[in-house]
C-alpha cells in the first residue's frame, strides 16, 4: 500500500477529474501531476528491481526470487501493491497470503512449483486473501474475525478498490470491476501460535502477531533467518485504524517481533517492497510507543483516522 494511499487522496483524485471535465468547454489546463501518477511512475520499487525476476507470462504478477526457494508475488499495478509469498520445500509448499483477487493466483503458483500447495494468510483482511478459494488446503486461525472473513465480502465493500484511480493504467483484461468482491472459502485446519509447518527441508514457525488484526501472525524460518510479517510491517505508513485493531497488543506483537531480531537475515513484508531489514522492527517498536504515549508528529487524514509521524516510521490510527 503506498504511503498516501488513503480515502482522501481517492476524494481528491475524484475532485480533480471531475474539474477538469467541467474545464473543457474553455481554455485548456495544464497537465496535473497527481499522486497517484507519481506512485506509478516509481514502479518498479528499487528493493524489488535488486531481485531476481522470474518469469511467469503473466501481465498482472510480477514475480521475483527473493531467496533459494522462496518467491515473492506482486501485485504492483493495484495500489495496494499486496505481495503473496510461495515458499517451496523438497517435499510441499507454502503460499503465504493469496493477494487481492482480481486475477487468478493458482496458474501462477503452477509455473513456480509442481509440488502440493498450502495456503496460510497473514491475516484476512481481503487483500491477502483474495485467491484462497482457489485452493483445497488452507490454514488458519481460530478467531471470531477469521471465521467472519471466511464469508467472503461483498462488493460494496470493496468497489473503492476497483475504481479508476486504484489502478497503473486500466483494469486487468476480462476483469469484471463491478462484480469484484472477496470470495468465501473453506478453512482444511486450524492453527495456533507455535505451530510448524513442515515442507521438507524447511520448518517454518507460526507466531500469533495480534495488533493489526486479532488473527494476524507472522511466518519464522528460525534456519534461514526469515520472517514474512504480513501487515505488522512494511516500508510504508503502517495502517492500524481498521476495526478489529488492538494498538495495545500491536505493540506487544512487535516487541516479540523485536526479540527475535538479532536472528534474523531479512523481514518480507505483505506490501510494496518483498524484502526490508530486521532492524526496522525496533524502529517500529520505539515509534508505537511514543505514538501510544501522545507523542509524534499528528495530522488530520479525513473522518476519524490521523497520521503520527515519529521520526521516520508513520502510522495511520482511528481517531
Amino acid at each position: 500500500m503506498r504511503d498516501f494511499r488513503v480515502t482522501a487522496l481517492a476524494a481528491i483524485t475524484r475532485m480533480t477529474i471531475l474539474a477538469l471535465l467541467v474545464a473543457c468547454d474553455r481554455a485548456p489546463a495544464p497537465p496535473v501531476v497527481t499522486e497517484a501518477s507519481a506512485w506509478c511512475a516509481a514502479l518498479p520499487r528499487p528493493a524489488n528491481a535488486a531481485l531476481e525476476s522470474v518469469d511467469v507470462g503473466s501481465d498482472w504478477y510480477t514475480v521475483y526470487r527473493v531467496e533459494p526457494g522462496v518467491f515473492a508475488i506482486v501485485e504492483p499495478r493495484q495500489f495496494q501493491e499486496a505481495i503473496s509469498y510461495l515458499i517451496v520445500g523438497t517435499t510441499r509448499a507454502l503460499l503465504f497470503d493469496t493477494g487481492i483477487g482480481l486475477v487468478p493466483l493458482r496458474p501462477t503458483v503452477e509455473r513456480l512449483t509442481t509440488l502440493p500447495v498450502t495456503v496460510l494468510n497473514s491475516h484476512t483482511h481481503f487483500d491477502h486473501v483474495g485467491a484462497n478459494a482457489e485452493f483445497s488446503d488452507i490454514l488458519a486461525m481460530d478467531t471470531p474475525f477469521t471465521r467472519a472473513n471466511e464469508q467472503g465480502r461483498p462488493h460494496a465493500d470493496l468497489a473503492g478498490e476497483v475504481d479508476a484511480t486504484s489502478f497503473c493504467g486500466a483494469p486487468p483484461p476480462g476483469t469484471d470491476t463491478a462484480a469484484f468482491r472477496a470470495r468465501p472459502f473453506t478453512v482444511t485446519r486450524r492453527i495456533a501460535d507455535g505451530d510448524s509447518i513442515v515442507l521438507g527441508d524447511r520448518t517454518l514457525v507460526v507466531r500469533a502477531a495480534p495488533g493489526h488484526t486479532p488473527d494476524a501472525l507472522v511466518l519464522h524460518d528460525p534456519a534461514h533467518g526469515l520472517l514474512w510479517t504480513g501487515d505488522s510491517y512494511y516500508d510504508s505508513t503502517l495502517w492500524l485504524f481498521s476495526p478489529g485493531t488492538d494498538l495495545a497488543a500491536y505493540e506487544r506483537s512487535i516487541e516479540r517481533m523485536v526479540a527475535l531480531v538479532p536472528t534474523l537475515r531479512r523481514l518480507l513484508p505483505a506490501h510494496n517492497t518483498a524484502t526490508a531489514e530486521p532492524a526496522r522492527l525496533t524502529a517500529v517498536l520505539e515509534a508505537v510507543r511514543t505514538m501510544r504515549a501522545g507523542g509524534g508528529e499528528r495530522t488530520p487524514e479525513g473522518a476519524g483516522r490521523e497520521r503520527v509521524r515519529v521520526g521516520d516510521v508513520t502510522f495511520m490510527i482511528a481517531k
